[in-house]
Parts: structure tokens; sequence; C-alpha cells
């Protein structure tokens, strides 16, 4: 009142109210004051971990071999936090993360990463040589490389970090690597594999279950693949929600 130089509150035995001035300026500022209360609540849900949202690039092999279990406790605990699942090989998800189109990602080795991304491994694996049973026969023995390069070889597409990853595993036994088929994701391999369209390295862990059906074969060579690693990869000059941190958190504790 002394500020605007003007009486906003009648005060009487009775109580208060408003003058003309008072209900005019309460019009006002009765919407900001909404909007305050509205954000001091959003904030302290967040904090609670009761709404909010992360975006997580992530490449195929890294979900199914490490992340999704992760997610789905992390969900269980947390069930007002949305989690919105981009999946890209490991170049994309890399981009996405320095574009800001993702929080965080999780993703295979090899990596390249620019001066501010900060990566963190999470899990070691290693890739094997699988075969359909049209091609079981070469099961018995332990072959090098250059032995099978007549069988048609299954393997994902360029600008991926397993595909960069197996051309330089054939570079090592002095051969260039140009595979027959080229797989859009990760999760084609072993079908095309297990319907003998040709071999292709899939991750071991993953393909356990496959080998004990006798739906494909392992086969073995003189030297294994070199192993790789799962890592969680984010932007140290991009803030990070109570979520995402949250996340981050429960991702480099996992026991796995």
């Amino acid at each position: 009142e002394t500020e605007l130089d003007c009486k906003l509150m009648q005060r009487s035995n009775r109580g208060i109210t408003l003058t003309e001035e008072g209900e005019r300026l309460y019009r006002r500022v009765a919407v900001a004051f909404e909007q305050i209360e509205l954000g001091e609540e959003e904030v302290r849900q967040s904090a609670a971990l009761q709404d909010g949202s992360i975006v997580i690039g992530v490449s195929e092999t890294a979900l199914h071999l490490y992340l999704m279990e992760i997610l789905r406790a992390f969900h269980e605990n947390y069930p007002g936090v949305r989690l919105k699942i981009s999946n890209f090989s490991t170049p994309q998800s890399i981009q996405a993360l320095e574009n800001g189109l993702a929080d965080i990602s999780v993703v295979t080795t090899p990596l390249k990463l620019k001066k501010s991304m900060r990566h963190y491994t999470l899990a070691s694996f290693r890739e094997i040589l699988l075969a359909g049973p049209k091609y079981a026969d070469f099961s018995s023995k332990i072959h090098h490389l250059s032995e099978l390069t007549d069988i048609p070889f299954i393997s994902l597409g360029q600008n991926t970090g397993t595909r960069e990853m197996h051309i330089n595993y054939f570079l090592q036994h002095d051969l260039p690597f140009y595979p027959d088929i080229e797989a859009a994701t990760a999760d084609q391999i072993l079908p095309m594999i297990r319907h003998n369209l040709g071999i292709g390295f899939y991750p071991e862990a993953l393909a356990k279950e496959a080998i004990k059906k006798g739906e494909v074969v392992q086969l073995h060579l003189t030297s294994r693949m070199p192993e790789r690693e799962i890592c969680l990869i984010w932007d140290k000059n991009r803030p990070k929600s109570i979520a995402v941190r949250k996340l981050m958190d429960a991702l480099q504790t996992a026991n796995m």
C-alpha cells in the first residue's frame, strides 16, 4: 500500500475486504501465485521421483544384454517417471546425445567421443561365431577365419560399431570383410543364422538358449573376437534432472 500509495484493503471489526484497487491487483497476481504453487509442487514431485521423464539412446545389444532388467526395476520403483527408449546404433546414439535429443546413452564399444562426453563401463561381453544346422559339421573342429570365407556371412549394416568391429577383426587376419547379407537390426541376425542364410557373430550370452535348443551351433576359431564393453555415456556440460541422476546411479551400481 505504501509503495502504490493507495489503500488495498478495508479493515474493520468484521474482518478485511479488498478495495476496488485491491480487487484489481488481486486479479493480476492470483494467476502468478497459482503458477508458483504449481511449480513448487512439480519440483517437490520431481525430487520425490513421482514424475519426470528420461530419454535414453540405446544400442540394441546394450538394451538386451544389460539395460532391460535395470529399466524394469527402475520403473517398478518409480512408476511416475516416464521412460522414452530410442533404439539407435552406437554412432547414432552418441549423435543424439550431442544434439540434446537424449539425456544419456547406453551403447557398446567401439566409441568415438567428443571432449565433453564422459563414459562409464557397465559390463563386458564377447561375440561368438554361429551357424545354422546346415553348417553343423563345421563345429567339430577349430577353424582359422580364412577357412570359412566361402560361407555367406551375415552382419549389421555400415555406420554401426559392430560392423566396424568386424572389419577390424578381419583385417587382423589379413582378410577383407564383405558380408553377403546385411541385417538392419541385431535381432535379425540370429533368425537368419537359424534359417541357414549364413554364419555370423552374435553376443554369447544372447545365443546360449538357441545353442542349448540345437537351433544353432558355435563355430570355434583359432582366435576369439576381442571383448567389447557396454558403456553409459553422458554430456558433462548438460544439466541432469533428479530422475536422470537416479537412473545413472542405478546403472552404475547394478550387480549384473
